[in-house]
């Protein structure tokens, strides 16, 4: 049996979450998404501490990541998890209603593996949404991590 690697979403606005969530839902996919409010969370779910100590061992598929957040913005949790070993490699997408300079340029100097800029349209972002997820759930091939 194949196992679904989690599509791990860290967005503190619930409205762009839940069109988020139902975008993955829609492409089909059967992933567990797991969504987290800011960049604390997001943390403490890549490294199993917290409420999600007990979690299942593993990295998610693509960690889909907001940039403006509460307690720990995107580009510090982008920074933490290129500096760690074990999560290095894990793909990050930042999907951010920014398109300041200076967060794109940060984003690809801490190594993001995609900048998308949130469509203010609904059904452009829901679109968008759906491509990452089919790209980085399914298609994409990434290499064995700890």
């Amino acid at each position: 049996m194949t196992e679904f690697r989690t599509i791990l979403l860290a967005e503190d606005s619930h409205a762009d979450a839940e069109m988020a969530i139902d975008a993955l839902r829609d492409a089909k996919l059967v992933n567990p998404i797991v969504h987290v409010e800011d960049g604390v969370e997001a943390m403490d779910y890549l490294q199993r501490r917290g409420r999600f100590a007990d979690r299942a061992e593993g990295h998610p598929a693509v960690l889909l990541l907001d940039i403006k957040m509460p307690r720990m913005d995107g580009l510090e949790v982008l920074q933490q998890i290129r500096g760690d070993d074990k999560l290095r490699n894990l793909p990050v997408v930042i999907l951010s209603s920014s398109r300041e300079e200076s967060d794109l340029a940060a984003g690809w100097n801490l190594g993001v593996n995609a900048y998308v800029v949130k469509p203010v349209d609904g059904d452009q972002f829901f679109q968008a949404v759906k491509v990452l997820g089919k790209f980085w759930a399914v298609i994409n091939e990434p290499p064995a991590m700890d």
